[in-house]
């Protein structure tokens, strides 16, 4: 009978163990982005370069999860930056696009590390040139006395790409509710006896559903040490109908400090896909308020993007960057030039041919 009883517990605990293997088992994947350009500026003297980021920010990734039962899951993301045109790591820092680990469960999920902000989100998702560094790209907004909400700035609360990717930072966010989601994040800034006086709080909401994708935020970004206390605003959306899809948002930047530093900008943009084939376009403006109201800059681009597979296009693209006030008259998507504008000179025209892969 002990031997019977002794047989029935070896087997339960294999079974037991074999059921523990089979949720716990990882998973885990390597991918990337791949996508260079050649960018020509003409404006009161001319730049031949090759960029890297067009359609998509280059990049290498780990991600991976595991499944650990009762609905709950672990999972991470380490994503490294890259210029393809020199072969240096982006955001200045080698897992510098985002460095997270977390748990998910049926309610939401939590996660601790580098992280985008909505502002991040918001920027690329609802944007037809997406955030980046080509065409008429949100990226044009910003610049309110050094402050740049979608490029990221080292002056930020936890500096080095802040508010766009926040160091330091806890997230929340909920799962999917008949389309509405909501979320949290909190950037730490770490100082010793200030460690509210240097941090990035970050609520927004999104619905999903019906051809609509719509988001709102808001978001704080105090870096006391700077003298900067900045609130940011900002709503977008996009709707497909068919083969075309259109977008558009809305950001404003209150700089609370004695700096005065406010700013805000919009976009408009459509596309139209046939087959392989996308064609599209978008304007963007951003202006300075307050101290710096005198400077803005209005970009109109029209792109071109044929696939040649399903993680290989080929693109193009034609801007036109108009560029008004002292504050603004060197400002394009790409970087910010300097010796292409002169006093006669203020406008920029940009013209980009390039090629992603991704995999």
């Amino acid at each position: 009978m002990k031997y019977k009883t002794l047989a029935l517990s070896s087997l339960a605990l294999a079974a037991s163990s074999a059921a523990f293997a089979q949720t716990s088992s990882p998973q885990l994947s390597i991918y990337g982005v791949l996508d260079a350009n050649v960018q020509v500026l003409d404006g009161a003297s001319k730049q031949t370069r090759v960029q890297s980021g067009g359609l998509s920010g280059s990049r290498i990734g780990l991600r991976g999860s595991e499944d650990l039962g009762g609905g709950l899951q672990a999972f991470f993301t380490l994503e490294s930056g890259v210029n393809l045109d020199d072969g240096t790591n982006g955001q200045n820092a080698f897992w510098g696009r985002q460095a997270y680990v977390g748990l998910g469960s049926r309610y939401g999920k939590v996660s601790l590390g580098r992280q985008y902000s909505s502002l991040y989100t918001l920027t690329d998702e609802f944007s037809q040139f997406s955030n980046l560094g080509t065409g008429a790209s949100t990226g044009v907004i910003g610049g309110f006395g050094g402050y740049e909400p979608v490029r990221g700035s080292n002056n930020s609360a936890t500096g080095n790409g802040g508010p766009s990717r926040v160091n330091n930072s806890v997230k929340l966010e909920s799962a999917n509710y008949g389309g509405f989601s909501a979320g949290a994040l909190w950037g730490m800034g770490e100082v010793a006896g200030n460690t509210n006086g240097t941090r990035i709080a970050d609520v927004y909401g999104r619905y999903t559903g019906h051809g609509l994708d719509a988001m709102v935020s808001v978001l704080e970004d105090k870096a006391d040490a700077l003298g900067q206390n900045l609130r940011t605003l900002s709503a977008a959306a996009a709707y497909d109908w068919g083969s075309f899809r259109f977008n558009g948002g809305v950001m404003k930047v209150d700089d609370r400090s004695a700096n005065n530093f406010d700013g805000k900008g919009y976009w408009l943009g459509a596309s139209y896909r046939l087959g392989q084939h996308q064609f599209k376009g978008q304007y963007v403006e951003s202006k300075n308020d307050g101290a710096l109201a005198d400077g803005k800059t209005q970009a109109f681009g029209v792109g071109y993007q044929y696939d040649l597979s399903k993680r290989t296009a080929l693109y193009s693209s034609v801007t036109r960057f108009k560029n008004d006030g002292v504050g603004y008259t060197s400002r394009a998507a790409g970087a910010i030039p300097v010796g292409l504008v002169d006093a006669d000179h203020h406008n920029l025209t940009e013209v980009v041919a390039g090629i992603r892969h991704s995999f």
